[in-house]
């Protein structure tokens, strides 16, 4: 017989210690960094002097920062349709092909989530530069299509997995056509996983500094990329603007993606 929570007796509260200790590591520098974005201090001082919104003004009226922005938005959207579309397509052959070495060429697309960052933008840095991608628009977005790849992959295939593939057969048997039955019946079924897929792919383009650090050149600055080299040379708060806004796309598109997986498989 399983206990419950109220049956751990001392325990619970080793548990709870625990979790809150943990929850506290995970969300104080985000708070931090929040708490700064309002300081008053031209500098970042914990804890602020006083309080103000004038470091947002600033960054919305930088346009440095709002073309880095609108950059990480471009290549996040063009990424995010390129990573659906492919993780779609190899997550039915990996899913339903019955071929040699499927594991193995399962385990080759994962692979991005595995190999050290950094190693992985070397590797492309040096690629790119000797066929003329190096700081373009293409070469950014190929770059974060090999890192969005692998989420899209394990979010569909774990859809496709769920789904009773007997529903496709007998649209197929009541006249509709393999791709009719795909598009109609398969896609709606799955339609939780291609947006976990979206929601994913886009957060891992839009938030991806260490290889958008080799790709960027003087023209083309992602937003993480800003903040780094801002960081570098100025601690100035906004930075701390940039960075709370950052968190605050990337928490809300998780919580939406939480709601709508949701609302979509119930």
């Amino acid at each position: 017989m399983l206990l419950n929570f109220g049956q751990l007796g001392w325990w619970k509260y080793v548990l709870l210690t625990i979790t809150v200790l943990t929850a506290a590591f995970l969300l104080l520098p985000i708070l931090f960094i929040a708490a700064l974005s309002f300081g008053s201090s031209q500098w970042l001082i914990f804890p602020p002097p006083g309080w103000t919104l004038r470091w947002y003004g600033e960054l919305f009226s930088d346009p440095q920062w709002l073309e880095s922005a609108w950059t990480s938005f471009r290549i996040a959207a063009i990424v995010t349709v390129l990573s659906v579309v492919l993780g779609l397509v190899t997550s039915f052959g990996l899913v339903r092909g019955k071929f040699l070495f499927r594991d193995a060429l399962k385990a080759l697309f994962l692979t991005p989530m595995i190999l050290p960052v950094v190693v992985f933008a070397v590797a492309l840095y040096a690629f790119f530069l000797r066929i003329g991608l190096g700081g373009t628009l293409i070469g950014f977005v190929l770059s974060h299509l090999v890192l969005a790849l692998p989420f899209s992959i394990l979010s569909i295939s774990s859809a496709l997995e769920g789904f009773d593939k007997s529903i496709e057969d007998a649209a197929v048997l009541c006249g509709a056509s393999p791709l009719e039955a795909k598009i109609r019946v398969t896609l709606p079924a799955i339609s939780h996983g291609l947006f976990s897929a979206a929601v994913f792919s886009f957060l891992t383009s839009w938030d991806e500094v260490v290889v958008a650090i080799f790709m960027a050149s003087p023209t083309l600055q992602t937003l993480p990329v800003k903040v780094w080299t801002t960081l570098r040379q100025d601690l100035t708060p906004v930075v701390a603007a940039a960075s709370t806004l950052l968190i605050l796309l990337t928490v809300t598109l998780m919580a939406l993606a939480a709601i709508v997986r949701k609302v979509l498989k119930s």
